[in-house]
Order: C-alpha cells, then structure tokens, then sequence
C-alpha cells in the first residue's frame, strides 16, 4: 500500500465528505440547517461561547452522519442480504444520529431563546 502524504489524507476526507453530501439526504438536510443556524448566529451577534456551542453541535451532528454513511457501506457491502446483525449496526449508527441531532435542536433553542424573543420585542435581549 504507498504511503499516504499528510496532504493526501485531508483530500481522502474532503472526498468523504462530498460523497455523503451528494449522495446522502440527510447530510444535505443538516449541512442547510448548519448553514440557516450559522447565518441567524451572525444576524443576531450570539456571544463568543454560545457561537462555540453551536459550532460543537453542528460538528457533533454532521461527523456521526459521516460515519453513519461509512457504516452502512461496509454493512451492505459486507451484508448485501437483510440479515438482523446488519439492521442492529445501521438502525444504532442511525440512532446515534438522531440523538445528536435531538441535541443540536435543544442547543439551538437555548441559544437562540433571548436573542428572538429580544428580536420579537417581547423582552429585552441577552447574550
């Protein structure tokens, strides 16, 4: 096997990742959140540390949908046949995913709480 460069390796990654988002629904779905929570950040100038929550999950979520990509190709392609030891490795990849996610949006709403409501008029705003 030839030696890969320091270099090599991160274009082998950006390969994975461009694989699932163009191949994988839910990668798309998550890249437009992270990319719609990134912009309201901006638009409502969220604190240094609530900006570091929200990177923290949008990271969180996005690397287990890359490895919840990569285990469902070697289970299929290990386990073309439906077999329950198959289902049991894709539905946990998967359920690992959604907890994740379950986190982001409730990171989310702590984050975003008093800015909007601030934005709304309805109370004053707090970072």
């Amino acid at each position: 096997m030839p030696k890969r460069t320091f270099w090599a390796a991160f274009g082998y990654a950006a390969q994975g990742i461009i694989y699932a988002l163009r191949t994988q629904r839910n990668m798309k779905i998550h890249a437009a959140a992270a990319v719609a929570v990134i912009a309201a950040a901006a638009l409502l100038h969220v604190s240094w540390e609530r900006w570091v929550a929200l990177l923290f999950a949008i990271a969180l979520v996005m690397a287990l949908e890359l490895v919840n990509t990569a285990l469902e190709s070697v289970v299929d392609l290990a386990s073309p046949e439906l077999h329950p030891l198959a289902k049991a490795a894709k539905d946990t990849a998967a359920g690992a995913v959604l907890l994740a996610a379950v986190f982001a949006a409730i990171t989310g709403v702590i984050v975003f709480y008093h800015p909007v409501i601030g934005l709304l008029g309805w109370g004053e705003p707090h970072q």
